[in-house]
């Protein structure tokens, strides 16, 4: 049987990926695991007993030293793949008024670029436009990513719950 990936519960997998964060999808069964570098210590450093541990703990650990073992999982985009800051970019671009973009292009330069452009979200009320943006640039990774694997997905990005 095909497994068919939930759109969603990919993009909020990757939407958790950061620098100490890393995400996988399994390919038998659809989860999305999150993992620590943390996580990752635990397993190697440990001897693969964790019965002391509660029963959910066990099966994350299992699942964990299976990430590192085996080609049942797949590591999602990581954030250099998403590129947060591109997307912010190509958003102060489709700003169709050319002074606040010109602004917006201006302020997400230096350090505390992504403060600033959320700053300036907030004073021009366009935070929902930018979520939007966000959100479907990140569909456009997730479905890229998926398709380039032949991995079937429903897209349910609409749908609340």
């Amino acid at each position: 049987m095909t497994i068919v990936i939930s759109l969603r519960d990919f993009i909020n997998g990757m939407q958790m990926v950061s620098n100490e964060v890393r995400a996988y999808l399994c390919k038998a069964t659809g989860e999305i695991i999150p993992v620590t570098y943390d996580d990752f210590d635990v397993v190697e450093e440990g001897d693969g007993d964790w019965s002391e541990d509660d029963t959910w703990k066990q099966e994350f650990y299992e699942k964990v030293e299976k990430i590192g073992s085996s080609d049942e999982y797949l590591e999602l985009p990581s954030q250099y793949d998403i590129h947060e800051y591109a997307i912010m970019e190509r958003f102060c671009l489709s700003i169709s008024d050319e002074k606040i973009s010109d602004l917006f292009l201006y302020k997400i330069h230096g350090s505390g670029a992504f403060r600033r452009f959320k700053e300036l979200l907030y004073r021009y009320e366009i935070e929902k436009d930018w979520f939007s943006f966000r959100d479907e640039a990140y569909k456009e990774i997730a479905i890229c990513w998926l398709e380039n694997r032949d991995i079937e997905y429903t897209d349910d990005m609409n749908r609340r719950g």
